[in-house]
């Protein structure tokens, strides 16, 4: 498991209506390669509000719809949920994934 990896996730929640949900993995990747079970996620909607907290991803990441990856909602998902492996963000999207994720959580570079 990567950092920026998009998994397919079956009901990630008992308030999600979808059964299954696209999660892109944020932890540091020392954090995923250790042996702490859960990993910080993002989760991705087909809703695009073109937010400084989201990124657009789609077909190019084995979507079937354009959607976004949404940074204010993270969440920490079991590693043991994360299987059904989708994609890895290219090196652009990862780049507007961590600045999206500075935005969500107000960091500011000096």
């Amino acid at each position: 498991m990567r950092r920026g990896e998009l998994y397919r996730v079956k009901r990630p929640s008992s308030q999600d209506p979808k059964k299954y949900r696209v999660f892109v993995a944020v932890s540091r990747q020392v954090l995923i390669d250790s042996r702490f079970s859960t990993v910080v996620c993002a989760p991705v909607y087909t809703a695009y509000e073109n937010l400084s907290t989201q990124v657009p991803v789609g077909i190019d990441e084995g979507l079937k719809h354009e959607s976004s990856i949404h940074c204010d909602e993270l969440i920490s998902l079991p590693k043991s949920m994360l299987t059904n492996f989708i994609s890895k963000l290219n090196d652009d999207k990862m780049r507007l994934l961590d600045k999206a994720l500075k935005a969500a959580l107000q960091i500011y570079d000096e």
